[in-house]
């Protein structure tokens, strides 16, 4: 199964945010919202449309404008309930098999398949062109779809990028940002010169290994018939393992831990090392964890093979989606049109410093470095396989970890990957 990648850079236009709420669902601006017949808030009144939306993702202000043009535009009344991460999948699943769930909700980008083919997901086909299904960022897209068929709309992302202390890169002689991966590669011997950890990359930070297996178009899994098989072994994937194993080399992390053990943001608090490949929000915890870095930090994409194309990068983040058992799905419909229109897109990201569905919209990300060195990346990233059978493979222990680690101590790839890719295979099949 291939994961797909647009060839179009997402471009970051420096220009001012400019957002008028009276936009929402306008037919035929040309801004992505929807085209068709408007809501009449007679046909809606009295009702009320429930949504789930995961702490932390609608922010207050955004909350406030939406439940305002919803409420204004189709007379219903809008219900918020914010659900915590814990737990949320049993939850969600249990919601979606009553009888009465909510309406919409969000969820993940990498789940959606597993609850489009159990029958949860409303199939949103004939009106994807009124959510704007043609202005989307394929990366971030191709998610919402499984079989061919519509079950969500891209809602927001976040993705990697290479966060650097600044007095570090200062004291190596090093001047800009690299724009190639040699280019990284001799800034990272600058910093070892003079001491200093170059780059804290674990051995098994899986993620960011999966976004090389993206660059080099490589698939983790493959068809046997009609059964998912392990494509662990492709040489495309070792090549991918090599550049990992190059960018691993200049860090003291273990071999054996991921990210998480410890925290790669609390290590790269305490102002020793150059860099770290992350998200923005373990910049923001690491100034937390010592201030004194917050004018230190700088950040810029991860670069690839060559300046005009970044490195692949997993791409996170949330769809949403109408409940197939939804008691109204009419008024969804309406919610979702205007909850992944432009000017709503523009204000979720600009408010939570987020990725938007489309790259025409990241000029709002002008003001917070973090998001504009992560948004070109992102048509040239994507996810973990798009198959309901790949979330047990993921389940610790995590076999793609192991096989990391074993290259990383001295096995090659082919080895190394025989090793593991009968659990891989035995995962796969636990779900089919």
């Amino acid at each position: 199964m291939k994961r797909k990648r647009s060839a179009v850079v997402a471009g970051v236009v420096i220009m001012a945010l400019s957002v008028g709420l009276s936009a929402c669902g306008s037919d035929g601006d040309g801004d992505g919202d929807s085209a068709s017949e408007p809501a009449k808030p007679e046909d809606f009144a009295g009702k009320t449309l429930t949504v789930w939306f995961m702490d932390g993702s609608n922010p207050d202000q955004w909350t406030k404008d939406i439940t305002a043009e919803f409420e204004k535009k189709t007379g219903a009344k809008l219900k918020i309930e914010v659900q915590q991460w814990n737990g949320i999948q049993q939850k969600l699943t249990t919601a979606l098999s009553e009888s009465s769930p909510p309406d919409v909700f969000e969820i993940g980008n990498t789940q959606t398949p597993s609850y489009a083919v159990t029958g949860g997901l409303a199939d949103l086909t004939e009106i994807k062109d009124d959510l704007g299904a043609g202005q989307w960022t394929e990366s971030l897209s191709e998610s919402t779809v499984y079989e061919g068929k519509q079950y969500a709309a891209p809602w927001y992302f976040a993705n990697r990028m290479v966060i650097y202390n600044k007095d570090i890169w200062r004291q190596a002689g090093i001047k800009g940002t690299p724009k190639t991966r040699d280019e990284f590669y001799a800034a990272l011997d600058k910093i070892k010169k003079i001491g200093k950890e170059p780059l804290y990359l674990p051995g098994q930070n899986w993620y960011v290994f999966d976004g090389l297996i993206i660059e080099k178009e490589a698939d983790l899994v493959r068809k046997d018939g009609d059964t998912w098989v392990s494509n662990l072994g492709d040489p495309k994937v070792g090549e991918a393992m090599e550049v990992y194993r190059k960018l691993q080399s200049y860090s003291k992390a273990p071999k054996d831990k991921d990210e998480a053990t410890p925290q790669q943001n609390e290590v790269f608090a305490k102002g020793d090392v150059g860099a770290f490949i992350g998200m923005g929000w373990e910049a923001n915890t690491a100034i937390e964890a010592n201030p004194a870095l917050k004018e230190k930090l700088g950040y810029f994409t991860l670069p690839g093979e060559t300046a005009d194309k970044p490195a692949g990068v997993f791409v996170g983040g949330s769809n949403l989606a109408v409940a197939h058992n939804s008691k109204n799905p009419e008024l969804a419909r309406e919610f979702l049109k205007l909850a992944v229109s432009n000017t709503f897109e523009s204000a979720l990201a600009k408010e939570n410093a987020v990725i938007p569905n489309t790259s025409s919209l990241n000029y709002v990300l002008d003001g917070n470095p973090a998001a504009k060195a992560a948004a070109p990346a992102v048509p040239f990233g994507g996810t973990t396989p798009l198959i309901p059978q790949w979330a047990a493979v993921e389940n610790e222990p995590n076999p793609i970890k192991s096989y990391m680690t074993a290259v990383l101590n001295g096995k090659s790839h082919e080895e190394a990957a025989k090793d593991v890719e009968d659990e891989i295979n035995k995962r796969l099949s636990q779900q089919q």
